[in-house]
């Protein structure tokens, strides 16, 4: 399979319940893989930091945006608007112009429409 040459970063609810939260990011970024896509998920990056690493969770929440700037585009998940963090991504992608989308359709279409127009 041909890698499409994006990035998507995947932005949703951590806190709250946990393992659910990263089941639900898990199971969306698997999909986006297979989409061709390649993706970074903060979910699976610092699985239970806020028990195992000792820096800050401003840190690791610092280091996401700066993840972001690096990303061709953010999908949100399902709820992202309870979460501080999603709240602060989504934020900062949208000042910054990076796409924003909000489901795997959206995706698709966002990435054949720029692949298209890039020839």
């Amino acid at each position: 399979m041909n890698r499409r040459h994006l990035i998507i970063y995947i932005a949703g609810k951590y806190r709250g319940n946990i393992e659910e939260n990263i089941h639900t990011a898990r199971e969306m970024t698997i999909k986006v893989w297979e989409a061709g896509f390649t993706c970074i998920c903060p979910h699976l990056n610092t699985i239970h930091f806020e028990r195992d690493c000792k820096c800050p969770e401003e840190s690791y929440l610092e280091g996401d945006i700066e993840i972001v700037k690096r990303c061709n585009a953010v999908l949100m998940l399902e709820g992202w608007q309870e979460s501080i963090g999603a709240t602060d991504e989504h934020d900062f992608a949208h000042r910054e112009g990076i796409p924003i989308l909000y489901n795997m359709s959206d995706l698709v279409k966002w990435a054949d429409e720029k692949e298209n127009k890039n020839g």
